[in-house]
């Protein structure tokens, strides 16, 4: 059957440098994945799956966003995707991953760990209780300057082609999949491939992201008891991919030159090319045209997750400050568009 894209709002608390520079909050939670935005010359109100105001919890935003359900249907043969989006500085990574500051040596406490770590642990759940033996893998792979490097790869990261077969659609050629037993392992491969990725700072995030970054955990399945008419039951192949988006940025508010600027004209087109994917794939199927997914290394990476047969999770994020309503306005756009998008896993 077709299924719409879930799309859940997160709106983080203000920081201190907007509370101390006085901005008003202007986005509000009415409750029943409402939202409304109320500022001069703007007063517009947007529904979601989900919403999760300043106060939600780490646990929270794993319970209501429909997390175990995806990482159950990874483990059922599907292809599951969850992708954060939002300007820089709204709160994606954390939401994600947790605090910036966590390490092997130094690793976040449970209550703030986010939506991939508590994914992995209930995935290794469902893999000894559900009778069933599952071999995983994960990769992890950036996008940078519209080059795909591989996170996980010894040495400094190279750039690897991106091909195309009838079979597999869009993948990634001679990128490293290593295979985990434990929630330890997995962690710690997270946290490896994220020490790697490249981040900066500048006006707006003193850790900004400057690739888009896709973690990919592959579960392949095959029950141990076997079924009198069919011999042993077929295996199953599943995928659940995490895509930490960089953040949408107007040059002119980061303070960016040289290289950052760059970097930043590189992640804003991308994100115009997934923006206008999404835009095309919102229309009723019979309107359909040509979906342009070749048009950037995100979107092809994401055309099976967006308007194939994939199952995808959207987490919009945002900030309620009035010194971002442009870029919340947008982001609130964006998601409200992506929520119209249907796939047939």
């Amino acid at each position: 059957r077709e299924t719409r894209l879930r799309v859940v709002l997160r709106v983080r608390p203000l920081t201190c440098t907007e509370t101390r520079r006085g901005d008003r909050r202007v986005v509000h939670s009415l409750g029943d994945g409402a939202v409304q935005v109320s500022a001069a010359r703007h007063d517009a109100t947007f529904g979601f799956s989900a919403v999760f105001d300043a106060g939600a919890s780490q646990e929270a935003v794993f319970e209501g966003s429909g997390m175990r359900q995806l990482v159950e249907m990874a483990v059922d043969g599907f292809s599951c995707t969850v992708f954060a989006f939002g300007q820089t500085g709204s709160g994606k990574t954390y939401t994600l991953m947790g605090p910036l500051t966590q390490s092997k040596t130094q690793p976040a406490t449970p209550a703030l760990l986010g939506l991939m770590q508590r994914s992995f642990a209930y995935l290794l759940e469902q893999s000894q209780s559900r009778g069933s033996e599952l071999a995983l893998s994960a990769s992890y792979l950036e996008i940078y300057n519209e080059q795909v490097r591989d996170l996980l790869s010894s040495g400094p990261p190279c750039a690897l082609p991106l091909r195309w077969s009838k079979t597999r659609g869009f993948y990634v050629e001679n990128q490293l999949s290593v295979d985990f037993e434990s929630l330890e392992a997995i962690v710690s491969l997270l946290l490896q491939g994220s020490q790697r990725r490249r981040t900066s700072a500048h006006a707006l995030n003193r850790h900004s992201s400057r690739s888009h970054a896709l973690l990919t955990i592959h579960i392949r399945s095959r029950t141990v008891s076997t079924c009198p008419a069919l011999g042993t039951c077929p295996s199953k192949q599943g995928t659940l991919c995490f895509v930490d988006l960089a953040g949408s940025e107007r040059v002119k508010e980061t303070g960016s030159s040289g290289e950052l600027s760059m970097e930043a004209n590189s992640i804003n087109r991308s994100l115009l090319a997934l923006g206008h994917c999404i835009s095309l794939l919102a229309k009723p199927r019979g309107k359909w045209t040509h979906i342009p997914y070749r048009d950037s290394k995100l979107t092809r990476l994401l055309a099976r997750s967006l308007g194939g047969s994939g199952i995808t999770l959207m987490v919009a994020c945002i900030s309620p400050s009035s010194h971002c309503l442009s870029e919340t306005l947008s982001t609130l756009h964006y998601a409200s568009r992506a929520r119209r998008v249907t796939t047939r896993p």
